[in-house]
């Protein structure tokens, strides 16, 4: 997710929202690569973990697109190319994994003014009638009804085991529709979840529709974003807090979906745009000197720093929301009522110890990857990575798994394993860095 939002230690608290603050969660060891004299604070080799984190993202995560024509494209796939985008196959698109000033300079420069990121390749699905919210959390665990117009809330898709299907971000708008953002490799899922669903709402008379849109969607992430984004706006962008949106004439584009919301941990948007004008929106954009264009290996550390997981790394149909940390996402009323897929398994778990639960880790020496086994002191195996990286904000490895829950306390020394060698790692709360979500203030 996605959403693009998933640690509840990432997240602003309802109460602190009401309170319109701004939200600074996370360690006090933070430390950005602040510019000082046009550069990066000294001391940080960003080359050598640049050239680290690049070889993982190109090697682990994504393959080379080069010849694929199968692959779908975003209505910016030749806008990358013309600006020396690195495309590379991800979930069935084409997209951009960085740029030619390299993944850490666009994690840095995101964490210190603000970036650009392409992510139309979400799917984004209206969900229309009067028995739309009615459709929703039948299959969600969210209290859409309680939703106030042109809020939004990350929810989870769940099956009857109480596995999570998919995180997405659904908004009930002030135009009659919901706007559902889910990931993109889980869209063939999620729409065959939905269309199913659908089946059985008509047959029994339930008013209820899906459109798939083909607009454009761009994040700009980071800092600068407010006083870049303000001056082409309609309207006052203060207006919107986190998770809150409008539709709004945006740089001369009328009808633009202005949503406050990001993967990065920042003061952030997502801008639904016509495809046409798409490219249009991010020229003007990158005008600004405080903008520049970022790709999925920034998008995927930044992402991991503020402790938010990854659909299929750090969570699955294997996965329950208790178990990935995720308890906050299910609605009270929902709770109380037990009535989405899963309940009976989800609330026995929140009302019982469950067995495992996903933490964050940091230690030092060689990084951390995906299915690196977890130990205890003794070296019994105890769980195993999802995520991991060096992080280029606190230089040192950062990562987030799964551990029996015995061992799930902050601070609790642990072992992983890397080529071959044993390494001490330590427990971490999440978000690994401050987030600053705006509220208000």
């Amino acid at each position: 997710m996605r959403a693009e939002a998933s640690m509840r230690s990432a997240v602003p608290s309802a109460s602190s929202l009401r309170r319109g603050r701004m939200v600074r969660v996370g360690t006090s060891g933070f430390q950005v690569g602040l510019r000082l004299g046009g550069g990066y604070r000294s001391g940080f080799r960003a080359s050598g973990l640049g050239r680290t984190l690049t070889r993982a993202y190109a090697e682990k995560k994504f393959s080379s697109d080069c010849g694929q024509e199968a692959q779908k494209r975003t209505p910016l796939y030749e806008f990358h190319r013309s600006l020396g985008g690195k495309m590379v196959s991800f979930a069935g698109w084409s997209m951009p994994v960085q740029y030619k000033e390299g993944h850490i300079e666009s994690h840095l420069h995101t964490r210190t003014h603000c970036s650009l990121f392409d992510v139309s390749h979400m799917l984004q699905t209206k969900v229309l009638g009067r028995d739309r919210v009615k459709f929703m959390e039948s299959l969600v665990v969210g209290d859409i009804a309680e939703l106030q117009e042109n809020q939004g809330t990350l929810t989870l898709f769940t099956n009857e085991k109480g596995g999570i299907i998919d995180d997405l971000i659904v908004t009930n708008t002030s135009q009659g529709h919901l706007y559902v953002v889910s990931n993109a490799g889980c869209a063939e899922k999620d729409l065959a979840l939905m269309q199913n669903k659908l089946k059985k709402f008509k047959a029994s008379g339930l008013d209820v529709d899906l459109e798939i849109m083909d607009q454009a969607l761009l994040a700009l992430q980071g800092p600068s974003m407010a006083q870049v984004l303000q001056v082409g706006l309609s309207d006052d962008l203060k207006k919107l807090t986190f998770m809150m949106s409008a539709v709004m004439t945006v740089f001369g584009i009328p009808d633009c979906r202005v949503t406050r919301c990001g993967y990065t941990g920042e003061d952030g948007v997502e801008i639904l745009v016509p495809a046409e004008y798409a490219v249009q929106l991010a020229e003007i954009l990158l005008q600004s000197p405080e903008v520049k264009l970022a790709g999925l290996a920034a998008r995927d550390s930044l992402r991991l720093e503020a402790g938010l997981s990854l659909y299929g790394n750090d969570i699955d149909e294997s996965t329950t929301p208790v178990e990935g940390s995720l308890v906050w996402t299910l609605g009270k009323r929902r709770k109380a009522a037990m009535d989405f897929p899963g309940a009976s398994i989800i609330i026995s778990q929140v009302k019982e110890k469950v067995g495992r639960k996903r933490v964050g880790l940091v230690s030092s020496g060689p990084p951390v990857r995906q299915h690196t086994p977890i130990l205890n002191p003794e070296g019994s195996v105890i769980g195993e990575v999802t995520s991991g990286c060096p992080s280029p904000c606190l230089r040192k490895n950062i990562a987030m798994g799964y551990v029996k829950t015995e061992y799930s306390k902050r601070g609790t020394l642990v072992l992983v394993e890397v080529r071959k060698k044993t390494l001490e790692a330590v427990v971490s709360k999440m978000p690994f860095v401050p987030t600053h979500y705006y509220t208000g203030k």
